[in-house]
């Protein structure tokens, strides 16, 4: 039986390691125990070489729900939020010399766009939910902009980042968040084709490869991320952020929301 204190499940078979958020009470919210266990099981997996590939999945409907917001209200007092730490989390699996790959097949929102943006690659069901909701709570889509922005097309990422509206798997294919939307039930044949193609590759090949492709490089990505952290936290602690996380909590309008016309 796993134990309630695991909220990232480590599993290896045939040079694959599957890390699955499993925190489903709170549809696996970004919670600082959750984002340590993942850089843990990131780090792990990293340092074994008989493990050629990651797969990021979840347990539960939800892929992940962004920033644990529970965690954030109660953070407060101390001037500190949890969302500071995801940009560590994002950095890890973007400099990660190994393929990742996130298999969505649920709604994700917020920091857990930036969980799939970071990875190499993602397939999501078509039914699949996205939403860059952050604007609705009075913050910003600030540290997850690292590893977002350089995937989305500039016209939608205005369009989605401005108005925090909802979009399927598919949009999300066209715009460049994900690179493949799938029907729900071959989610996992469309999973297992890429691990299949991804082990083919040589190690050492597809690290190089995978430098090739990082834009930006580490060590701008990590001073960006710093930075986007520091503006995630100012608007997290900001009056409107602190409104808008307690006006989410319970299932409020923020203040700013127009009343509507009788």
């Amino acid at each position: 039986m796993t134990s309630p204190d695991v909220l990232v499940r480590v599993a290896t078979a045939r040079g694959v390691t599957t890390l699955t958020l499993d925190s489903p009470h709170n549809r696996n919210a970004l919670s600082t125990a959750l984002m340590t266990q993942l850089l843990t099981g990131l780090a792990d997996a990293v340092a074994d070489e008989a493990v050629r590939m990651i797969v990021l999945d979840h347990t539960g409907p939800v892929f992940c729900s962004g920033a644990d917001l529970k965690e954030t209200a109660a953070a407060y007092a101390s001037g500190t939020v949890p969302a500071g730490m995801l940009g560590d989390v994002l950095a890890a699996l973007w400099e990660c010399p190994k393929p990742v790959l996130a298999r969505v097949g649920g709604p994700a929102r917020a920091g857990g766009l930036g969980l799939i943006a970071a990875a190499d690659l993602a397939v999501c069901a078509d039914e699949a939910t996205f939403a860059f909701t952050e604007v609705r709570i009075g913050v910003i889509p600030a540290v997850i902009s690292a590893t977002v922005l350089p995937r989305l097309h500039p016209r939608a990422a205005a369009e989605l980042y401005l108005t925090g509206d909802t979009f399927d798997g598919r949009r999300a294919a066209e715009i460049g968040l994900v690179t493949a939307s799938v029907p729900a039930d071959g989610l996992d044949d469309a999973v297992r084709g890429y691990c299949d193609s991804l082990v083919r590759g040589a190690p050492g090949a597809l690290a190089g490869a995978k430098e090739l492709l990082r834009r930006p490089g580490t060590a701008e990505l990590r001073a960006e991320l710093a930075r986007l952290s520091a503006i995630s936290t100012g608007y997290f602690l900001s009056d409107e952020g602190r409104e808008g996380v307690m006006a989410f909590r319970e299932k409020r309008l923020a203040p700013w929301v127009p009343a509507l016309d009788d």
